[in-house]
């Protein structure tokens, strides 16, 4: 039986993004600190209004292993 090679994940600009939502604020109203993705290239972030709450948006390459994180954390 010969061993499958593993896919390489897709972190291209061209790749799917997907987003999640996050708080911009701590309970004590210190603003999170936004980095960049060091995984993926269509890393970017935006700041939205829900519901009254603001949020940042970040959006990853849903290959991206950080995004995976997030998602499943």
């Amino acid at each position: 039986m010969t061993d499958t090679p593993q896919r390489k994940p897709n972190t291209t600009r061209s790749a799917p993004v997907g987003s999640i939502d996050l708080r911009a604020f701590a309970d004590d109203g210190t603003a999170h600190e936004i980095w960049p993705c060091h995984h993926c290239l269509p890393w970017h972030a935006e700041v939205v209004q829900v519901e009254g709450e603001i949020l940042v948006r970040e959006w990853h390459a849903v290959d991206c292993p950080d995004f995976q994180e997030l998602v499943d954390g």
